[in-house]
């Protein structure tokens, strides 16, 4: 017992011949502020188990549950724009018509007007009531071989939606939107019958075909919305649509 009592009263007393006054060594001082920020500090993040995680997942869910009185409500807001949507329609208002149907509904299902599927880039896009699809429309229509996408007339959407309504088309291939001018130039020198100041150079044209309906039929249909300019392609099996000044035309 005499030997360890020894022992601790020489770390106090500091080295042997050092002076009482003197300071004592830096690592020796205690500091109550740093004793407290080191008690402070956060421990190791504890590994949740699967219980756990499936737990704090659960809080942390949007609560997306309706009361009987709630659902009601949005249903009879949802028909009340569905039948202005209808009524739109009956005057010929397509644009007013998408317009008018609310995106989504809780306990209703919404369904497309259509779904355009590009033919080379094998991409499909939904036209869905209400939804202002942009810029999802400008990128679906850019240029396949660039890849270079435009702003594309939104006037084309309401040829493509009055389109497959006439035609119950649930699919509508699109062969051609933007072309970009180094697209356009590439067309030309190899010899197909493309304008050099195309409307597709612009944005302004869509070319498109439904499967099951004759192209010229298609074409009567456009020309007779006298949106701008319409071209029949009877071998390649497509109608051109633009929206610039009225006009028409047959390709091959």
């Amino acid at each position: 017992m005499v030997i360890p009592l020894l022992a601790v009263l020489a770390s106090v007393a500091g080295p042997v011949g050092a002076s009482p006054d003197a300071p004592a060594p830096m690592d020796r001082v205690f500091d109550p502020i740093a004793a407290r920020g080191l008690h402070e500090m956060p421990g190791e993040p504890r590994e949740l188990s699967k219980r756990e995680e499936w737990f704090r997942d659960k809080e942390m869910r949007p609560d997306l549950h309706l009361s009987d009185a709630a659902l009601a409500e949005a249903q009879r807001e949802y028909a009340a724009a569905e039948k202005k949507a209808v009524l739109a329609r009956r005057r010929g208002n397509t644009t007013a018509a998408l317009a008018s149907s609310p995106p989504d509904c809780p306990g209703v299902r919404v369904q497309p007007v259509t779904t355009l599927f590009n033919v080379w880039t094998h991409e499909a896009f939904p036209i869905l009531p209400g939804d202002p699809m942009e810029p999802q429309f400008h990128v679906f229509l850019r240029d396949h071989y660039t890849n270079q996408a435009t702003q594309m007339d939104t006037r084309l959407v309401d040829v493509l939606a009055r389109a497959a309504r006439r035609f119950n088309a649930a699919r509508i291939e699109i062969v051609s939107g933007y072309r970009s001018p180094k697209y356009n130039l590439m067309l030309r020198k190899k010899g197909h019958a493309v304008a050099r100041m195309s409307q597709h150079v612009e944005g302004h044209a869509v070319d498109f075909r439904i499967r099951g309906v004759p192209t010229q039929t298609l074409q009567t249909f456009v020309k007779s919305l006298r949106i701008g300019g319409v071209g029949f392609y009877p071998h390649s099996e497509f109608v051109h649509s633009d929206t610039g000044r009225v006009r028409y035309w047959k390709g091959s």
